[in-house]
């Protein structure tokens, strides 16, 4: 085990996708699809045996700084694996490009969802292996989080760090309720705590889909991409499920670990997991399911009231659910749509505005989850310094207090929030230029734009009154989508450091 910790973390990487691709394998054999099992088959000793090459020959390099390294391999991650994990998807579909499935594994391992093929087009194989590339994405997510970017105070740690942005800790010191150790090793400690958990929420959520007269396939599938955000579907979006409201009800339960990481790794943060009524993230999630789903139905209900269908009870409920359902999976960044969004609509006779949908997309989840976006701790640190500032306005003479914890979110906090904020918003400007540039619409390129960099790809389906198909894109337009998933993924901070002078020194 230490031979194989002191490996480079991408060729780590490298060989647990290529035993992911048995997966597949079996699973087509058993469908007799002899054709895509010998492809995934053939891949996993091919990527196998170029891990293990690669292994012996790095059996004896030393990083000079392992943290560098890994943060390299997480951009590596998220960029160059789904070059090889695109070779057995094109070859099984066959009437694709190589560029094409290179887009496909990108927008699943970073958790997006964004697709370019239909349900159809695509064998049942297939779904699977989308659906598992990103739910091994959605682990990396979990496992980046704490093992590499919470000891560097990146991905959101740094609102409530004490320490610079990218400072990192030194082993032996204490982090939160963590002791730093070597970063090799403290990689291995966090995945083997953190596997059991994702393993046994997949495991339970998909028995309950079964439960409720769900589809083998389609249940795991839909179990992988809820734990892991990525909203991948075998049948185009829960419309096409068997398991009707009673599939989304099991669904809608499980939206709350891409909330707040109280929820599964209490042990790695300083409060731990019994104060969960007292997470700000799960605060602001309750505030916004109750509030946005309330002003909806509001709207539409002024509408049934005017065309005189507000008696229909059956429809208003089913109008309810449908925008918390809807209102709740956006905000985790997953893009499953109930399959009662619509009838709000034909209830009242008004459209359901999708920009809303776009916008909690934009605010994403919790931090050190599967969710993207800006996150919702990001969020609650400028709501503290807001309020703060508001009172001092009043009370010029005030001392804010609640502790030495809180002071430093409001000010430190929320200017390292209102920085990630900033980089964000040029994100979209330079990404939404750059598909404009391809001949894309400037609405339609800003729509794609916030799709991607919040990882909410099925977004673009939904958000305008014509739905948006990635199939039309060129090459180009496809190219800047791809790094804006990955940016979004990984998040601004983290490449700012990984270039900076000072990190490289260190």
């Amino acid at each position: 085990m230490s031979r194989l910790l002191s490996l480079p973390l991408i060729v780590l990487m490298m060989g647990i996708s290529a035993l992911s691709m048995l997966v597949p394998a079996i699973y087509a054999m058993s469908l007799q699809e002899w054709r895509t099992a010998h492809v995934f088959g053939l891949s996993a000793v091919l990527f196998g045996f170029l891990s293990g090459i690669l292994g012996v020959a790095l059996a004896n390099y030393r990083a000079p700084s392992p943290s560098r390294s890994h943060l390299a391999a997480l951009v590596a991650a998220y960029t160059v694996i789904p070059l090889m994990l695109a070779v057995p998807f094109q070859q099984g579909v066959q009437s694709t490009t190589y560029a094409n499935a290179w887009f496909e594994m990108v927008s699943s391992m970073t958790t997006t969802g964004a697709t370019l093929f239909e349900p159809s087009r695509l064998s049942p194989v297939l779904h699977l292996w989308r659906a598992m590339v990103g739910w091994m994405g959605g682990f990396l997510a979990w496992v980046a989080a704490f093992a590499l970017l919470a000891p560097m105070n990146l991905g959101g740690f740094e609102v409530i760090s004490f320490e610079g942005v990218g400072a990192g800790v030194r082993p032996g010191r204490r982090h939160g309720t963590m002791i730093v150790g070597d970063p090799r090793e403290r990689l291995l400690r966090v995945t083997l705590q953190l596997l059991p958990i994702y393993v046994a929420l997949t495991l339970a959520l998909t028995l309950l889909l079964v439960m409720v007269d769900e589809e083998p396939l389609v249940a795991i599938c839909h179990a992988m991409s809820t734990i892991a955000t990525s909203g991948i579907s075998p049948v185009g979006g829960l419309n096409g499920t068997q398991s009707g409201l009673a599939g989304e009800m099991v669904i809608f339960f499980f939206f709350a670990f891409a909330v707040t990481r109280q929820t599964f790794a209490g042990t790695f943060t300083p409060r731990g997991a019994s104060n969960l009524a007292k997470d700000p993230e799960a605060r602001i999630a309750l505030a916004v399911v109750l509030t946005v789903p309330s002003l909806l139905f509001l709207r539409h209900w002024i509408g049934a009231y005017e065309v005189n269908t507000v008696d229909d009870l059956q429809r208003a409920l089913h109008a309810l659910w449908g925008s918390t359902f809807s209102v709740l999976s956006f905000l985790t960044t997953t893009g499953f749509v109930s399959s009662e969004w619509d009838v709000a609509s034909t209830w009242s006779g008004l459209k359901t505005p999708g920009l809303i949908l776009l916008g909690l997309a934009l605010v994403g989840g919790g931090v050190a989850t599967t969710a993207g976006g800006v996150k919702l701790l990001r969020v609650f640190a400028l709501y503290q310094h807001s309020a703060r500032e508001m009172e001092r306005l009043v009370y010029p003479s005030s001392v804010g207090g609640s502790g030495q914890a809180a002071r430093r979110m409001r000010r430190q906090g929320a200017y390292v929030a209102w920085i990630f904020f900033m980089l964000f918003a040029l994100s979209m400007a330079g990404v939404a230029s750059a598909l404009a540039m391809t001949g894309i619409p400037f609405d339609e390129s800003l729509v794609l734009t916030i799709a991607t960099l919040s990882t909410t790809g099925p977004a673009a389906h939904v958000v305008l009154d014509h739905p948006l198909t990635y199939m039309t894109l060129g090459d180009p337009g496809k190219f800047v989508l791809v790094i804006a998933m990955a940016l979004g993924r990984l998040e601004t901070l983290a490449l700012l450091a990984l270039f900076n002078p000072q990190f490289w020194r260190r």
